[in-house]
C-alpha cells in the first residue's frame, strides 16, 4: 500500500492511500489507523507533500562500506547517528534552495526514509519493523563546507531550509533488505547502489535509536547514502542552480526536486 500526503486547491491537506485512479482519502492519519474514504481526489486535483511531517528526523553516517572508503573513513563500530532539523523537509517537486551563506558546496545524498508507525522505546532487533509504518524515498542535502571545514560539525551544514526532500509517498508493503537505490542528476546517475550494502539494516537502526530516545509516529530515520556523493568526486560535483536531481528507490518511486539559489533581499 502507498500512502501520501496531499494538498488540495482548497490547501486542505489529507493523507491518502495511492490508487490507479487518484487519492482515495484516508479517514484518519495512517499512524492512527488506515481507515479508508470514500471520496477519490484525481492526481491533477492534488499536490504530493512530504509524506510525513515528522518531529525527529534521525539519520545515519557512513552506512555504506564503499562510502566510508571514498569518504576517507574507517568503519562504525555502530551506528553513527545525528538529527536534521524538521524547517529541512520538504516535498516532491519543491526546490532545494541553495543558502546565502553556503551556496557553493552543496550536496545530495540518495537515502532510504524508514518512517516509523507507533512509539517506539528500547525494542527488541526482533520486534524493531513491527514500530515501522513503510519506507520513502530521501535526500540527505548537506552544505559540505560548513559540515567538513568551517564548523567541524554537522548542524549547519545539514539543516538548511529544504535540505531534507521527502517523498513521494510511503510504501507499507516493502522488504527494505534488498533494494536498488540511485542518484540522478540532469538525467545522470551518479549513485548507484542496493540496500543490501548498508552495515546496519533498518532493523538494527530502529532498535538502536529507540535505546537512544523514543521514536514517535511520523518521524523518519534517514538511514545512510552510498557511494557516489559529490565532494569525493574529482573534480567535486556540488549541485548548481537549473539542476534537477532525482532519488529513486525500487519498489518505492522516485522523488525528484529541482534546484535554485536564494532569492537575495
Amino acid at each position: 500500500m502507498r500512502i501520501a500526503r496531499i494538498k488540495l486547491a482548497d490547501d486542505e491537506t489529507h493523507f491518502a492511500i495511492v490508487e490507479p485512479q487518484g487519492y482515495r482519502l484516508l479517514e484518519k492519519p495512517p499512524f492512527e489507523s488506515i481507515v479508508p474514504g470514500t471520496r477519490l481526489v484525481h492526481r491533477e486535483d492534488a499536490r504530493l507533500l512530504a509524506p510525513t511531517e515528522p518531529r525527529q528526523i534521525v539519520a545515519i553516517g557512513l552506512n555504506y562500506r564503499e562510502h566510508a572508503a571514498e569518504s576517507g573513513s574507517p568503519l562504525p563500530d555502530a551506528p553513527v547517528v545525528f538529527v536534521k532539523t524538521p524547517n529541512a523537509v520538504i516535498g516532491p517537486r519543491t526546490p532545494i534552495v541553495l543558502p546565502a551563506m553556503a551556496p557553493d558546496e552543496v550536496d545530495y545524498e540518495c537515502e532510504l526514509v524508514v518512517v516509523i508507525g507507533r512509539c517506539a522505546a528500547a525494542v527488541s532487533e526482533s520486534e524493531a519493523l513491527d514500530y515501522v509504518l513503510g519506507y520513502t524515498c530521501g535526500n540527505d542535502v548537506s552544505a559540505r563546507d560548513c559540515q567538513l571545514r568551517h564548523d567541524k560539525q554537522w548542524a549547519r551544514g545539514k539543516c538548511f531550509d529544504t535540505f531534507a526532500p521527502l517523498g513521494p509517498w510511503i510504501e507499507t508493503d516493502l522488504d527494505p533488505n534488498r533494494l536498488r537505490i540511485q542518484t540522478i542528476l540532469n538525467g545522470e546517475i551518479l549513485q548507484d547502489s542496493n540496500t543490501a550494502n548498508m552495515i546496519f539494516t533498518c532493523r538494527q537502526l530502529v532498535s538502536y535509536i529507540s535505546r537512544c530516545m523514543t521514536l514517535f509516529p511520523g518521524s523518519v530515520i534517514m538511514t545512510g547514502t552510498p557511494r557516489g556523493v559529490g565532494f569525493a568526486r574529482r573534480p567535486p560535483r556540488f549541485l548548481k542552480p537549473g539542476d534537477t536531481v532525482t532519488v529513486e528507490i525500487e519498489g518505492i518511486g522516485a522523488l525528484t526536486n529541482p534546484v535554485t539559489a536564494a532569492s537575495l533581499s
